[in-house]
Order: C-alpha cells, then sequence, then structure tokens
C-alpha cells in the first residue's frame, strides 16, 4: 500500500479509502467490522462515511447506522488512532436531518456533535461539506444545471459560515482538516480565497465523483487540484460497479445495488453500455480482472489523493484492495484513452 498526503495537511493516506455507505442496509455490523479488519491488514488507514449513510437505500430509519458501526468497531478494537476517519455534514433536502437545511453554523455544530457520539471519537480528522447549499452539477443534475439566477451574495455568504465554524471546531480540537464533497471549481476555489483572507481552515480536499465513465475532473478541477494542493478523493470509482460488468445485459444480480437503486443514480442506462463492453475487452485482452484495471486507472491521476472503494462481500474487499499491485502498461492506457474519446460521458 502507498500513502499520500492529504492536500498541505501533512496527513498521510492510504491510496485506497474504505467507503461505508452499505454499512446498515447491504451490510450488518459484523459484517462492517470484518471489512475494517481486513482492511487494516492490507495497510489501508482510510476510512470514509457521512451522517447521511447507508444509502442503499437511503431513509430516515436507518440514517447515521453506519457511523455507529464504525463507533462500535473502535471502541472493540482500540485502533481509533491508527486511522484517519473522514465524516460529512449533509446538504439540504433531507428533511429528517434537521429540517433539511443543510450545512450552516447551527446544522454543522449539532451534526459534528452527533457524529462524534455514533463514532464514539472525540475528534475527526476530516469534515467534509456533502453537497453545496447552492445548486450544483453533481448526482446526474448536469443535464439540466443552471447557475444563472443563483444568488452570489448568498452563497458567498454560506461559505464564510460554514469555514468560520469549522474553525471553531478545528480550534477546539473537534477537528483536524476540512474537506468538500460535490464541490464545483468555483466553489472550491472561493472557499480557498475566503480562507486566507480570514485566516481560516484550508481545504484539503474535494470528494467527486470520478471513473472511466464519468471524468469531468480531468479539465478545469484538475487545474486546481495541481495549483492549489486540493487532491480528489474519488467517490464511485467503479460507477457503481457498472465497470465490473455484472450489470451488463440488463443484468441485475440479486442483492447488488443495482437491484436496490434501480439506476444507480442515474448510471445504469443505456448509453453507458458499449464504453463498458469495450473497457471489458481491454481487460480480457490484458487478462485483467476489470474492477482492478478501473481502479487502478484511477490511481494514475496526479490529483487522486485517494480512491474510495465500497463493498458488499468481502471477494469484492479483496479485488478492489488488489487493485494497488495492478500497473497498467503505457499500451493499455492507450486503449482506454481510445475508448474514452468515443464515449466522453455516457452517463
Amino acid at each position: 500500500m502507498k500513502y499520500r498526503n492529504l492536500g498541505r495537511t501533512g496527513i498521510s493516506v492510504s491510496e485506497i479509502c474504505l467507503g461505508t455507505m452499505t454499512w446498515g442496509t447491504q451490510n450488518s455490523e459484523a459484517e462492517a467490522h470484518d471489512q475494517m479488519h481486513y482492511a487494516v491488514e492490507k495497510g489501508v488507514n482510510f476510512f470514509d462515511t457521512a451522517e447521511l449513510y447507508p444509502t442503499t437505500p437511503v431513509s430516515a430509519e436507518t440514517q447515521g447506522r453506519t457511523e455507529e458501526y464504525i463507533g462500535t468497531w473502535f471502541e472493540k478494537t482500540g485502533k481509533r488512532s491508527d486511522i484517519v476517519l473522514a465524516t460529512k455534514v449533509a446538504g439540504t433536502g433531507r428533511e429528517y436531518l434537521r429540517g433539511g437545511e443543510g450545512a450552516d453554523a447551527k446544522n454543522i455544530r449539532l451534526a459534528i456533535d452527533a457524529s462524534l457520539m455514533r463514532l464514539k471519537t472525540d475528534y475527526i480528522d476530516l469534515y467534509q461539506v456533502h453537497w453545496p447549499s447552492r445548486g450544483h452539477f453533481h448526482f446526474r443534475q448536469n443535464w439540466h444545471y443552471n447557475p444563472f439566477g443563483q444568488d452570489r451574495e448568498a452563497a458567498i455568504a454560506n461559505i464564510t459560515e460554514i469555514l468560520e465554524t469549522l474553525g471553531e471546531h478545528v480550534k477546539a480540537g473537534k477537528i483536524r482538516a476540512i474537506g468538500l464533497s460535490n464541490e464545483t471549481t468555483w466553489g472550491i476555489q472561493k472557499y480557498l480565497t475566503i480562507a486566507e483572507q480570514k485566516g481560516l481552515p484550508r481545504v484539503a480536499t474535494t470528494q467527486n465523483e470520478y471513473n472511466l465513465l464519468y471524468r469531468h475532473f480531468d479539465l478545469d478541477l484538475a487545474e486546481l487540484s495541481h495549483y492549489e494542493d486540493v487532491g480528489l478523493l474519488a467517490y464511485s470509482p467503479l460507477a457503481g460497479g457498472i465497470l465490473s460488468g455484472k450489470y451488463v445485459g440488463g443484468a441485475r444480480p440479486e442483492g447488488s445495488r443495482g437491484s436496490i437503486n434501480r439506476d444507480i443514480g442515474g448510471r445504469l442506462q443505456p448509453l453507458q453500455e458499449p464504453p463498458v463492453k469495450a473497457y471489458l475487452e481491454i481487460a480480457a485482452k490484458y487478462n485483467l480482472d476489470p474492477s482492478k484495471m478501473a481502479l487502478a486507472y484511477c490511481l494514475t491521476k496526479p490529483f487522486m489523493a485517494s480512491v474510495i472503494i465500497g463493498a458488499t462481500t468481502m471477494g469484492q474487499l479483496e479485488t478492489d484492495i488488489a487493485s494497488v499491485n495492478v500497473t497498467l502498461s503505457d499500451e493499455i492506457l492507450a486503449e482506454i484513452e481510445k475508448v474514452h474519446r468515443l464515449y466522453p460521458m455516457p452517463m
């Protein structure tokens, strides 16, 4: 396992991060504990969760259960100090989470204290804003995204309030570093600028979607990452499991995410099948597991801070973590780029 820094924080994390959003619905507490044990044995020191989790499916009844499972593992093993722990405050729109108000001073204070209690810890290493309060293009909203008409001053005021509140918690020792998720280039840069002007904590990372089928980060966000040292924590690096090939031809394996969230957040639709088949052919040609190939591709990116994997079985977890041992040749990378040129945004 290799390790990379979170922005300019000096916090070192494994290049594979253990994602947790299935724990509490698709995975039991015992299974979650087994996953954490195995991941740590393989050198993973980075866990990512959120107050919203689990999300397969998301519901008011299960909200917070994932953090509880991590907390009982910490309590049982005493390994809290061995782990870099990331969690998130929810954005707007979830009524059962404090009326769906999203991230502001009041809600961040409430959310942090609730997460600390569930996680059975007195600090969080990386605290992230799950999605912006203003409109954004993530979660397949790019097809009708329209920033025109948004209130600039309100957006800046919200960002400032978030930074000031997170700064209070950094000083109090409740969080070590801050990050964003599902953010835009303008949003990330505005956080950086305001933090510099006001002497507030600097954003270390952004957790955005990135995979062979969705590579928006390769453009302006990559430039920002390069100049400003804001690393990417890539979520859905297998596009919700699509890049494993298990949904080809309309298949819906029992117990899979596609059998629960039918379109996997808008990803599972006809346009994605041709490029998936093309990537599967590349993997077969070079005798590679397609999941390992997809994850290894993400790890080639210089802006990558860590790739967040998610597994519902130990077999999947073993495969995903083993991707760190895969080196993609220039020939394989060239073939991947040819497919990307043909299908630049198929979902």
